[in-house]
């Protein structure tokens, strides 16, 4: 086979590919994870019920915050549940949000991920065989002909792929109705949701959409489905509470006060409205402008006013670290995590503030709320640098390039986690369990580079 045709079925095979990832929406179109204690708090609170309803154990699963305005949630295997800021800004109650995870919790029940792999291979195999038929026709001397193969292996692929895609999705609103039921909610969140956010779009777009490149059926067909279901329901005129309202709102300030520009912020959120939530969102955006006078004022009126609420600590803690007011933050980080205990977020934030002391006492402090950080997050990237950083503070070298191992054999970087291993047991005492524990990180990550994975 010439060098010009494999060039021309590589090219095939990678345009298969795109098409197949593009519209079954890949994460790797995502603008980055984000960690933040109260939002996963809430959302947790909305996912925990409803793993429970599908026998699924709530500490056997990951959730993960996108910084992406887009829509969008998905799962990618049978515990991770991925969720764009941008959905949770969409939504105008917490029963929209919860039926959107239910569907997606319908998908990490009903195995849908797997099940989509394997249809995806059992799609692209005639694709291969037409690809195939197109190398040989161009080797005959018939290039148009080939090139119209390989072009039109792509959209057979694709529409077997999507029959069963769209059978997926209608199984996903189903069980998510059941699962709302199940824990004691409605699933009207799903149906509005569905209604306000895709029936306009799919209406506009419908006509110059093939019915085979659609991976979702027709949202008006999903809808009727899911009125019957939910109308039917025990639960249908089940409301939020006003606790979840409020919190809804407050997740929503906190994320506008974060991503947008201060000035969009202090535009959505005016000084007339007093409300805890745009009082939030304005410090937030003055301690983003370095505005810290206005976000000092906003931020401790919210902890006068509910004392025991421990992100308005935090927040506090957060404005006064930026400012450079390193002791003033450390006792409201520390009322969070009294507020909060045995939360990993909480305990980097006050564990990055006594370093930020910088005294032999608060260092080991810091390594202490660290070490039980990583304790109850082992994939928690920042909590092993920061005490990395500590050790190094202390003049431990051996704790403090076992940390670094940690870290980088949390993201994924096997030969890096090898290599500070490595040297990790040249300064670590032999035997002892951080020796140990040095030798299984360099043991794995050899395995996993030898296996390309790294």
């Amino acid at each position: 086979m010439s060098k010009e045709i494999m060039r021309i079925a590589r090219s095939a095979l990678v345009g298969l590919a795109l098409a197949l990832t593009v519209f079954t929406g890949s994460p790797a179109q995502a603008q980055g994870v984000i960690r933040d204690a109260e939002i996963e708090t809430i959302i947790r609170g909305y996912w925990d019920p409803i793993l429970r309803a599908a026998n699924i154990d709530p500490a056997e699963t990951d959730l993960v915050l996108i910084n992406d305005n887009s829509i969008n949630a998905f799962v990618t295997n049978s515990r991770s549940m991925f969720i764009h800021t941008g959905l949770i800004m969409a939504a105008q109650t917490p029963n929209e949000i919860k039926g959107v995870i239910a569907h997606e919790t319908g998908h990490m029940a009903g195995g849908h991920v797997f099940q989509s792999r394997e249809a995806m291979g059992r799609a692209m195999r005639p694709a291969f065989l037409s690809i195939g038929l197109g190398i040989l026709a161009i080797a005959a001397g018939a290039p148009d002909a080939g090139a119209a193969l390989i072009a039109g292996s792509q959209q057979f692929a694709y529409a077997n792929f999507v029959q069963f895609t769209q059978a997926q999705e209608s199984k996903a609103d189903q069980a998510a109705v059941t699962l709302m039921e199940a824990s004691g909610q409605s699933g009207q969140g799903l149906l509005d949701f569905a209604s306000r956010q895709f029936r306009y779009n799919e209406m506009r777009s419908a006509s110059r959409v093939p019915p085979w490149m659609r991976t979702h059926p027709l949202w008006s067909d999903r809808i009727q489905a899911l009125r019957q279901r939910v109308e039917q329901g025990e639960h249908r005129e089940a409301k939020d509470s006003s606790q979840d309202m409020e919190e809804l709102r407050l997740m929503q300030a906190k994320l506008f006060g974060y991503v947008e520009r201060p000035s969009r912020t202090f535009a959505k959120y005016p000084d007339t409205d007093t409300s805890a939530a745009a009082r939030y969102a304005r410090s937030i955006a003055a301690m983003q402008a370095s505005d810290f006078r206005r976000a000092d004022r906003e931020a401790e009126s919210l902890t006068r006013d509910f004392p025991s609420n421990p992100y308005y600590h935090e927040l506090v803690g957060e404005i006064l670290l930026n400012s450079s007011r390193v002791a003033k933050s450390i006792p409201h980080h520390r009322r969070a995590l009294d507020l909060k205990p045995r939360n990993a977020l909480l305990q980097v934030n006050l564990a990055r503030a006594l370093a930020a002391e910088k005294t032999t006492a608060s260092n080991e402090e810091a390594i202490s709320l660290l070490s039980a950080a990583t304790v109850l997050e082992p994939d928690n990237a920042t909590a092993w640098y920061e005490l990395s950083q500590a050790y190094d503070r202390k003049g431990d070298e051996g704790m403090a390039r076992l940390a670094s191992a940690e870290l980088r054999f949390a993201v994924g970087d096997f030969p890096g986690a090898r290599s500070f291993a490595e040297r990790a047991k040249e300064r670590l005492s032999r035997d002892t369990p951080s020796w140990r524990r040095a030798a299984d990180i360099a043991t794995i990550a050899e395995t996993r580079v030898r296996a390309g994975r790294g």
